[in-house]
């Protein structure tokens, strides 16, 4: 570089076309480059005051210097500006804004400017190699891409792309696997980040976007679009569950997926270290899907809680801990497949919780309906969970129960409504004492219990609602050690969905003056803020 700046025209072209090339840049930057070079150790010989300019003719090769001095209204530098009256001496129709030069004899660099502007060239160029790299990896986020292991460093392995490094993080590599520098690594670009130190390109083998994007390298099928991955949960380098469907009768999506002699699934099981691979057709119908998912065990019946996006699923004692999995891993995969809490049962557990939740209801009716133990067994018996279910339901269905008239059964529910109504005043007078705020009254959805809680819990007027979150309300997940981890809100997701307590929180906070109406709508297309990934979430579509 220090031969750039002494060189001859040609040479000084021929120089910038091979920097260019070599660092796949614009041979414009490189010339911008020499010339902020030149220009520097111009002021360094002809005075820092002055604005000094260099040009490189991009086609001769020709360099010029020139001080310029720009006409303004009121001087206040005298070395790079001057006034209006001046200039009319030199030019007639000299407007503000126009600019005067006069051209600069050539310099000859000494071994101190040549080190300076060397410095200037190289950092130039360097920082329009990194935006190269930034603009070019930032449309390939969600691409696999193949490259050299160039070296590791605390468990994180730098991958030589060719054009560029990416980084696979500790936790982004599968457990128990080693490169060594000169292996060939493949792997998913998840991120692209400009940092102080140039762009950092992230990649990951542990992700389930990279198994998807591997099963649509090996099954054309998928990369047609004939075949379709709904789904995809790992447990990184142990077992993974994919998901697949298609809309073409004659496919058999999962014999698609597994090739000719499990050819197609080998050649992904092979590039995970042989992760075990769980293929399983996806299907509308949920109890069948999580049925699917759950193989190899055996389910004998399966209850669905669509609200709360729960199933109790009940297996035979001997397919309990295959259902389960080690360590609760095959159960585990199917939720995050699914995007359903699952509860697994034995047969005799399940008959035990059902008999315990048959003496609950029978004692809350005995003790809330003062009713005698045949009454309230009659009406558990009969589906009816709550007082409110009492309360409100058509009164045929009460009276229709063999044993009832109509007249027992409207004395039934007058006795529920009257118990609702006792709890209600005692809920409202707790809430009054707790000093929660009377507007949390006109929130869509709110009830006396839950103002009691909001109050317990320090969520007393319209803007501590605002300033809430979902997952304040309704408790969230993390992932920790393996394990699931829930923690607890003010409400359960029982009492309330995500999207019933996303509502309350937008609601409060155009009631509180926050943001706009339109701004509510707007942002109720955003994203929940739950703590698991969705089904689509954990793995695009292929």
């Amino acid at each position: 570089m220090t031969n750039a700046i002494s060189a001859n025209k040609l040479e000084l072209l021929q120089i910038a076309e091979a920097v260019a090339r070599e660092k796949s840049i614009d041979k414009a930057i490189v010339l911008e480059a020499m010339e902020e070079a030149i220009q520097r150790a111009a002021r360094s010989r002809y005075g820092a005051e002055y604005d000094i300019r260099a040009k490189i003719d991009p086609r001769t090769g020709e360099t010029s210097l020139r001080r310029v001095v720009t006409v303004v209204d009121e001087v206040e530098d005298d070395h790079t500006q001057m006034s209006l009256e001046e200039a009319r001496k030199l030019k007639a129709d000299a407007q503000i804004g126009d600019e005067f030069s006069e051209e600069l004899p050539p310099i000859a660099f000494g071994r101190i400017a040549a080190q300076s502007a060397k410095q200037v060239i190289v950092q130039k160029v360097r920082e329009a190699e990194r935006e190269r790299q930034y603009e070019e990896y930032k449309d390939r986020i969600g691409e696999i891409i193949s490259g050299v292991v160039k070296r590791s460093e605390f468990g994180h392995t730098i991958v030589d792309m060719g054009r560029a490094e990416g980084i696979v993080r500790r936790e982004e590599s599968l457990p128990r696997e080693n490169f060594h520098p000169g292996d060939r690594i493949r792997a998913y670009i998840f991120d692209v980040r400009r940092e102080q130190r140039g762009p950092q390109i992230f990649l990951s083998r542990a992700r389930p976007e990279f198994m998807a994007k591997l099963f649509a390298q090996e099954v054309p099928e998928i990369y047609d679009g004939i075949v379709e991955i709904v789904a995809v949960a790992r447990d990184p380098g142990s077992r993974a569950k994919i998901a697949v469907r298609t809309n073409d009768s004659a496919i058999d999506p999962v014999g698609a997926c597994v090739g000719m002699r499990g050819s197609r699934v080998q050649a992904v099981v092979n590039e995970l270290q042989g992760e075990k691979i769980d293929i399983i057709p996806w299907t509308p119908d949920a109890a069948s899907f999580i049925v699917n998912a759950l193989a190899p065990a055996e389910v004998s019946k399966v209850v669905l809680d669509e609200d709360a996006r729960r199933i109790d699923v009940v297996v035979p004692e001997d397919q309990l801990s295959l259902a389960i999995g080690r360590r609760g891993q095959n159960v585990r995969l199917a939720s995050q497949l699914s995007g359903w809490d699952i509860d697994i049962m034995t047969e005799e557990q399940e008959t035990e919780r059902r008999q315990k939740e048959f003496a609950e209801r029978t004692r809350l009716f005995m003790d809330s309906l003062d009713m005698d133990e045949m009454l309230a067994q009659l009406l558990a018996s009969e589906g009816f969970a709550t007082i409110e279910e009492l309360a409100y339901v058509d009164l045929s269905e009460i009276a229709s129960i063999e044993g009832l008239d109509e007249e027992f059964a409207a004395e039934i529910q007058a006795r529920a409504r009257e118990y609702l109504e006792r709890e209600a005043a005692e809920l409202d007078e707790r809430r009054r004492e707790l000093g929660v705020s009377d507007d949390l009254l006109d929130i869509t959805g709110m009830t006396p219990a839950f103002l009691v809680k909001f109050g317990e819990e320090g969520v007393k007027t319209l803007e501590d609602l605002a300033y809430c979150s979902t997952d304040d309300l309704i408790g969230w997940k993390e992932r920790k050690d393996g394990e699931t981890i829930f923690h607890e809100g003010i409400l359960s997701p029982e009492d309330l969905s995500p999207q019933e307590a996303e509502a309350m929180i937008m609601e409060a906070r155009v009631k509180a003056g926050l943001i706009e109406p339109q701004e509510e709508a707007q942002d109720a297309t955003q994203p929940g803020e739950d703590g698991e990934d969705s089904p689509a979430q954990a793995a695009p579509q292929a």
